[in-house]
């Protein structure tokens, strides 16, 4: 029996890179993993509705190549969640490929186990038939037929589970879809026995790589060391530290509750959780505690297409036009839909972003008070990108040259940063799918395939 596992966490996303003396001086701890979750849906539906990567071909094949070189080389095993940024088949694939590219270029052989977390709509209608299908939270609605058929891809966020029957099939390299972001890291440690609760805890902290150090970031390496009765953090960047303030503040981080997380089948309980500072840079933690749910149930993601977008960016600096400009844009509005009155008001959409005054928090923003200019982003939004493109030409041409009262000059009242100003934006989705499904076993769901690269 291990007295304790190591973790190379590389970066918070797969492709966001790191510097290399960072990894190198986690390799030299001689790691027992090397684990990066690769996903997220904090950039919204529209990768997982339009299947494209969080990031490029490039930045993936660059730290693929870093996890080959120095892990697969050394007998180091791999693991990657929510593989090409949403985790669907269609991002599994990208994933793959450039994986195998790595590997031809560096002449290296690999045995590969791959997990899929699609799940297919005639599960999905099937569950819902039996009610174990629920909204997740009260401001999203149930799911209805209609939206399940209008839906693409869904995915749902696999537990460790699966990912243990990967390991043990003895893969170098494990490539798994969605995944809930800390179970990566909790497979490598229950495969050793070591407590669910801290090794739950530990992949909370480390998933988003040395955001949990000072200065934090998403883009630098930190190690995490799990023993029987608690965990350890440490950065690999002398620049950086792990205080007692920075891993308890990442603790709390994305939570509505800073004391209870929920994930597939468990609730991790920190209310007794114990922050120390076991050494220069080092942090111990006690006392996270895994209480198993009395039904396991995994989150589910789908997306539709919803529209199509067309957006401009323009800058303000006249300061009569700033202290009257959402009253102006009302104006732009009425114009434009007169312009085009031969299209019916309900099917297009338009909007003003006003970043200076309140772009950001919107109708809650305290302090409106703007400053000496804005940015103000406008966007259309139609069922086709046709129709959004000549909605938002109306809106353009309209507001710079609206003439508002006391305005001195005819010329135009927006400063364009980009030529073309109009930006032709594409497909826009909606989570259509945002749901919690009860299964009644956490394997059922995420098939496992073993293959051989390079291919």
């Amino acid at each position: 029996m291990k007295e304790c596992v190591r973790i190379l966490s590389p970066c918070g996303i797969l492709g966001y890179g790191f510097p290399q003396e960072s990894f190198v001086n986690g390799i030299e701890r001689k790691p027992d993993a090397i684990v990066v979750d690769a996903g997220s849906t904090d950039a919204g539906p529209h990768k997982l509705g339009a299947g494209c990567a969080i990031v490029s071909r490039m930045a993936m094949y660059q730290d693929l190549q870093m996890f080959v070189e120095y892990g697969v080389k050394r007998g180091i095993p791999v693991v990657i969640g929510s593989a090409g940024g949403a985790g669907a088949a269609v991002h599994v694939q990208w994933t793959l490929d450039i994986l195998n590219e790595v590997l031809k270029d560096a002449g290296v052989s690999a045995k590969v186990a791959v997990v899929s977390a699609d799940i297919p709509h005639d599960v999905v209608r099937q569950a819902m038939e039996e009610n174990r299908v629920h909204p997740l939270g009260t401001n999203i609605p149930a799911l209805t037929p209609s939206a399940l058929e209008a839906t693409g891809h869904i995915v749902a966020q696999m537990g460790h589970e699966p990912i243990v029957r990967a390991l043990d099939t003895g893969a170098d390299i494990v490539v798994a879809g969605r995944a809930y972001d800390p179970s990566s890291f909790v497979a490598v440690c229950t495969r050793e026995g070591f407590d669910l609760g801290l090794a739950y805890h530990m992949g909370k902290v480390l998933e988003c790589g040395a955001l949990c150090a000072e200065p934090g970031t998403t883009k630098d390496c930190i190690l995490g060391t799990i023993y029987r009765d608690h965990f350890e953090v440490e950065a690999l960047n002398p620049i950086r530290r792990c205080t007692v303030t920075s891993v308890a503040a990442h603790t709390f981080y994305e939570k509505e509750n800073p004391c209870i997380l929920h994930g597939p089948g468990f609730t991790l309980n920190l209310t007794d959780c114990r922050f120390e500072q076991a050494g220069e840079g080092v942090v111990a933690v006690y006392g996270s505690r895994y209480e198993k749910a009395d039904v396991y149930t995994v989150k589910m993601e789908g997306a539709r297409k919803v529209a199509y977008r067309t957006f401009v960016v323009a800058g303000v600096r006249d300061p009569l036009l700033i202290s009257k400009i959402e009253a102006v844009e009302e104006q732009v509005k009425k114009s434009v839909r007169a312009q085009l009155h031969r299209l019916a008001p309900d099917s297009y959409q338009m909007n003003f972003y006003n970043y200076g005054i309140d772009g950001i928090m919107g109708a809650t923003e305290p302090d409106r008070t703007p400053g000496h200019e804005i940015c103000v982003l406008f966007e259309a939004l139609a069922p086709t990108q046709e129709l959004a493109n000549t909605v938002c030409a109306s809106m353009r041409s309209t507001l710079l040259h609206y003439g508002y009262e006391g305005r001195k000059s005819t010329a135009g009242n927006l400063a364009f940063p980009f030529a073309p100003s109009d930006v032709p934006f594409g497909a826009v989705y909606a989570f259509s799918v945002y749901h919690l499904m009860q299964i009644p076993d956490p394997l059922a769901l995420f098939p496992v395939e073993c293959i051989s690269m390079p291919r």
